[in-house]
C-alpha cells in the first residue's frame, strides 16, 4: 500500500510540476506580447494568441488576468528572447528557445546542462539548418468538414494538415504552415469563426536521428532537464 502511495505521490508531483512549467512560460510569452503591443486582446493579436494558449494548458482566468496585469506594470520584468543550438550526446541536435531577463546567466545554464549530459553548446547556424520554423494550429476537430477547411486555408498558406492527440487522448486537427504565413493563417481560421486549441511557432525537424533505446534515453534525459530549466521556453531536437 505505501508503495502505490508513494508511486502516485510522484504521478502527481511530476504533473503538478509540469503544469507549473507550463503556466510560467506562458506568463513570459503574455509578457512579451504586451510589452510589445499593449494590454488589450482586441488590439493585440499576439497577445489574444497567448490566452488560447493558456486556456488549452487549463491556466486558470484569474492567472492569465494577473500575468497580463503584471505585464503592464512598470516593473515588469523585460524578457529577451534567444536561441541556442547545440548537440545533445550522440550527434542529436538541439534548439534551446529562451525567454530571459539575464542572458548570461541563461547560457551558463544551458551550456552546464548540455555539457554535463555528454554534449556541447555550439555557434549560432550550427544546426538550424536541420529544422523549418513553421507555425502550428491546434484545432478541435467536431464540426469541422476537413476537406473544406482544408481548400480554404491552402490559399492562406497552409502546408500540411493531419490529426492527432492531446495529452489526454482527444482527438486534435494539426494544420501547419511556414512561419512567414502565421499571421495570414491565423486571420483565415478568425474569419471562419474557428478558434485554436493553441497557436504557436514550432521547428519542425527535417533530418531525423534514429538511435538505439538506450542512447535515446540519454538524449531524451539532457532535454528533460533543459526543459525544466526556468528560463527555457521549449526544446526542439532531431531525435526520430
Amino acid at each position: 500500500m505505501g508503495r502505490i502511495f508513494e508511486v502516485r505521490k510522484h504521478t502527481m508531483f511530476a504533473r503538478w510540476n509540469r503544469m507549473a512549467k507550463q503556466f510560467a512560460r506562458i506568463a513570459k510569452d503574455i509578457t512579451i506580447a504586451v510589452k510589445s503591443a499593449g494590454a488589450d486582446p482586441a488590439s493585440n493579436p499576439t497577445l489574444r494568441r497567448m490566452i488560447q494558449n493558456a486556456r488549452a494548458v487549463n491556466m486558470p482566468k484569474d492567472k492569465i488576468e494577473a500575468a497580463i496585469k503584471r505585464a503592464s506594470g512598470r516593473d515588469a520584468a523585460n524578457y529577451q528572447q534567444v536561441l541556442y543550438e547545440g548537440y545533445a550526446p550522440h550527434g542529436v541536435a538541439l534548439l534551446v528557445e529562451t525567454a530571459t531577463d539575464n542572458p548570461t546567466r541563461t547560457v551558463a545554464a544551458v551550456r552546464n546542462i548540455i555539457t554535463k549530459g555528454g554534449g556541447n553548446l555550439a555557434t549560432n547556424g550550427s544546426v538550424s539548418f536541420l529544422f523549418k520554423k513553421m507555425g502550428v494550429f491546434r484545432l478541435h476537430p467536431a464540426g469541422i468538414d476537413q476537406d473544406d477547411l482544408e481548400l480554404y486555408l491552402i490559399d492562406h498558406g497552409l502546408e500540411e494538415m493531419g490529426e492527432s492527440t492531446d495529452e489526454k487522448g482527444e482527438p486534435q486537427l494539426v494544420i501547419r504552415c511556414a512561419f512567414a504565413d502565421f499571421g495570414k493563417l491565423q486571420e483565415a481560421l478568425e474569419a471562419r469563426a474557428i478558434t485554436p486549441v493553441s497557436a504557436e511557432h514550432e521547428y519542425i525537424c527535417t533530418v531525423p536521428s534514429e538511435l538505439p533505446e538506450e542512447q535515446a534515453t540519454e538524449v531524451l534525459t539532457v532535454i528533460d532537464k533543459l526543459e525544466q530549466d526556468e528560463d527555457v521556453q521549449k526544446v526542439f531536437h532531431t531525435l526520430g
